[in-house]
């Protein structure tokens, strides 16, 4: 048995933690970092992809002292906790469109809050690349890493209701159900995500952060661990930029973990947009012994012109799997709601047999194999023995099975228990309630485009000239 995580190959450092909780839906994550933020000492780092400081981290009843919205819940923090400072690093594309939906520009936002409270732009990064990672460091001693932003239409319970009142955003405006997943670690492997966020302070603003020490760790009260004692794998996605050199990490990690499936492999993504990580696919789909393989993406991207780019590179690697699927041991999927309204994936996780949990801010697509910046974390059992750790890997397969099916957790074991993986999948979906439902060539239908792989839209790694993206735009335009 060939192991998957290695430092220096498919991931930058393994480190232990005594505690790793997966936390579904960003409902429960808000709530929770909300009370882990609570307990903080001496430092938060937020790093995201975007930030709204006007959404309730608690749009329902609230539970937690302080605040509601999140900009006012970090006001009011610093000055409840004297010696605490909050630093807020958010990518810098997103700052006009900040400002148009109401929000406070960054250079304002400091000159009225307190000097312990900074909010910076990251534009440390190559021209139409994004800062990607979705991180909370606290005290060094607890890190969030996932695939949620503390933004807009992010929030919503696991239920997915096709209408739910709090599923609103601070300008009125209501949006649909959308399904998400992060993760809490502690110990050493936070600390070493806490090195990460400080590295992306010092390239943003060139300030060099000294690690911190608390008291005590300010695990979220209420939240259970999904896993005890267990080593992290951190793995990294970092465009090449100046004298720095690329890290494709994660590029490596996925690679790895199609190649050593040996049963199963269950995928959820935003998008399906990699020709590399399609074709790893297709290869383990033309093996006469290979796994099974369960893709969940979102009926469409999110957005007219992702829909162009993304649904279109979609429909071409589809079409690649089905032709490669000759043992019938493929199938990708959608969620919906009960009325069969489309439920937005923007989680990023693998499970790879019972041996490989992964859980990040990257996508199946080729931006987050070398051109944005990303950060996923893993955990591997290289030992049959390890039964709780095997158990607890399919144990949030099992979780997010029976929230897309909405069927108890007891049903998809029984059905596992007679059937295949992409069998119980297909036997528990229905075409009249929430559920799964298959994509088919007839679902894809016309979503082919010219933007679709298109180096412009969904680039691989930083391009060498501005002329490369220049000539791409001219072929582009040429094509139409």
């Amino acid at each position: 048995m060939n192991r998957i995580l290695i430092p220096g190959e498919t991931c930058w450092r393994i480190e232990p933690a005594d505690n790793l909780a997966c936390i579904v839906d960003a409902a429960d994550y808000f709530h929770h970092a909300k009370s882990a933020m609570l307990q903080a000492e001496k430092r938060i780092m937020l790093i995201g992809w975007d930030f709204d400081t006007r959404i309730k981290l608690e749009p329902g009843k609230q539970t937690l002292d302080g605040p509601n919205r999140l900009g006012m819940f970090l006001r009011w923090l610093v000055r409840e906790k004297p010696d605490l400072e909050i630093l807020v690093l958010k990518w810098n594309i997103g700052a006009f469109t900040a400002i148009g939906r109401g929000m406070t520009p960054v250079f304002v936002s400091n000159w009225l809050t307190d000097e312990r409270l900074r909010f910076e732009i990251d534009g440390a990064h190559p021209v139409g690349a994004a800062h990607h990672q979705k991180i909370i460091v606290i005290d060094d001693a607890l890190a969030f890493c996932g695939g949620i932003d503390m933004t807009v239409d992010r929030w919503d319970t696991s239920d997915h209701v096709d209408r739910n009142d709090y599923r609103i955003t601070p300008s009125g405006r209501r949006y649909g159900p959308w399904h998400d997943a992060t993760t809490a670690v502690d110990g050493n492997a936070a600390a070493a995500i806490g090195e990460l966020a400080r590295a992306r302070w010092k390239s943003a603003t060139g300030e060099d952060l000294p690690p911190v020490q608390s008291t005590a760790t300010p695990w979220p009260v209420n939240l259970a661990p999904t896993l005890r004692v267990v080593d992290v794998a951190i793995a990294r996605t970092l465009p090449e930029l100046g004298e720095r050199t690329e890290v494709r990490e994660i590029e490596a990690l996925y690679l790895a973990a199609i190649a050593g499936a040996e049963h199963t492999l269950y995928i959820e993504s935003q998008y399906l947009a990699s020709r590399t990580l399609a074709e790893a696919i297709a290869a383990r789909l033309r093996e006469a012994d290979g796994p099974e393989i369960v893709l969940v993406i979102p009926r469409n991207a999110d957005g007219w012109l992702e829909q162009k780019a993304m649904d279109g590179a979609r429909h071409d690697l589809l079409h690649l799997l089905w032709s490669a699927d000759i043992h019938d041991r493929f199938g990708a999927f959608y969620p919906v709601t009960s009325s069969g309204a489309p439920i937005y994936v923007h989680a990023k996780v693998l499970v790879m047999d019972d041996r490989l949990l992964r859980i990040g801010s990257s996508n199946l697509n080729n931006r987050s194999m070398g051109f944005d910046t990303e950060c996923d974390i893993a955990v591997e059992s290289d030992d049959d023995a390890d039964v709780e750790l095997r158990a607890s890997i399919i144990g949030l397969r099992r979780r997010l099975l029976s929230e897309h099916l909405d069927v108890t957790e007891e049903e998809v074991d029984d059905a596992l228990g007679e059937q295949s993986l992409l069998s119980t999948v297909r036997a528990l979906s229905t075409s009249d309630a929430r559920s799964l439902r298959e994509f088919d060539r007839n679902t894809v239908d016309g979503e082919d485009h010219v933007l679709a792989e298109n180096a412009l839209m969904d680039p691989e790694r930083t391009p060498r000239r501005l002329s490369d993206r220049i000539e791409g735009l001219r072929r582009l335009l040429g094509k139409r």
